[in-house]
């Protein structure tokens, strides 16, 4: 009797979505989340079942501007998958390419890098609510929140700005970089981050922090006695989901630039932002 054996082959696929109308990107049971509707898809199209295994995990109402995933697929196909996969994906999720890799590459384990943008807007905006988060702001010290942001490239133990520490093995991060931005008129917020990985709600909770920086609340000292000793603040509150995307993911093996005009009214990074 023949035996015939079917190749499996390991693809990552390139995609953007934006987060608003979901539950973050992690399937979980009584809510709609990104992975199941991509896997749902995907299924639908390939007729087999499949196991998409994403680059990590964002919150309810988080964007990403660029993200990956894996999977393995048992049969070639010959058609264009790409279109077709566009075609029954809603119109706030994207795929952007399907690239072949090696059969251990892991779209999670080996990614190097990882950069957040967070937008903020301080005078009401009904055309950037849901891309951006609003807090009514007056008179912040931009000068006091760059201390701030500048001082995390220095540690690299995030409990105290972690909503979870317990659920991790280890609460260490590499920080890359951290900068603060604005436009011209100072009531646009922008503030990016890269790191090799990041704990939960961790940005968001930095971004509350900086902001109480900027209102004179807390002081830069107070904020790196945080990280110095390890302490946890005693309110701890994430800033809003819609003013953060995930914008950026690099490999040893893959670094691809975020597409063309993604959400441009927040992202195009020749936009007129001024380092503070």
């Amino acid at each position: 009797m023949e035996i015939i054996t079917r190749s499996v082959k390991r693809y990552f696929f390139h995609i953007a979505y934006n987060g608003i109308n979901y539950r973050g990107w992690q399937r979980q049971p009584k809510s709609i989340n990104i992975q199941q509707v991509v896997d749902t898809a995907l299924c639908q199209i390939l007729k087999e079942n499949i196991t998409i295994i994403g680059c990590g995990r964002t919150d309810a109402k988080v964007h990403a501007s660029q993200f990956f995933f894996h999977i393995d697929i048992a049969q070639e196909w010959d058609y264009d998958l790409l279109f077709r996969l566009n075609k029954i994906l809603p119109d706030d999720i994207a795929a952007y390419d399907i690239i072949p890799v090696a059969d251990l590459a892991h779209s999670r384990y080996d990614a190097t890098l990882r950069t957040y943008d967070y937008f903020i807007h301080t005078c009401k905006n009904p055309f950037l609510s849901d891309f951006s988060a609003m807090y009514l702001e007056k008179n912040l010290n931009f000068d006091k929140m760059q201390q701030a942001a500048s001082l995390l490239v220095r540690y690299n133990d995030y409990k105290c700005f972690c909503k979870s520490p317990a659920n991790f093995r280890t609460t260490i991060c590499n920080i890359r970089s951290s900068a603060l931005f604005t436009d011209p008129s100072e009531s646009r917020i922008r503030f990016q981050i890269s790191a090799s990985r990041f704990l939960t709600s961790m940005i968001r909770i930095i971004v509350t922090k900086l902001l109480e920086i900027g209102r004179g609340e807390l002081s830069v000292d107070e904020f790196e006695g945080y990280l110095i000793r390890g302490e946890t603040p005693t309110l701890i509150k994430p800033a809003h989901p819609q003013g953060l995307y995930l914008s950026k993911v690099t490999y040893p093996y893959l670094d691809i630039a975020p597409k063309g005009e993604l959400s441009s009214i927040l992202q195009n990074l020749q936009q007129n932002w001024i380092a503070v």
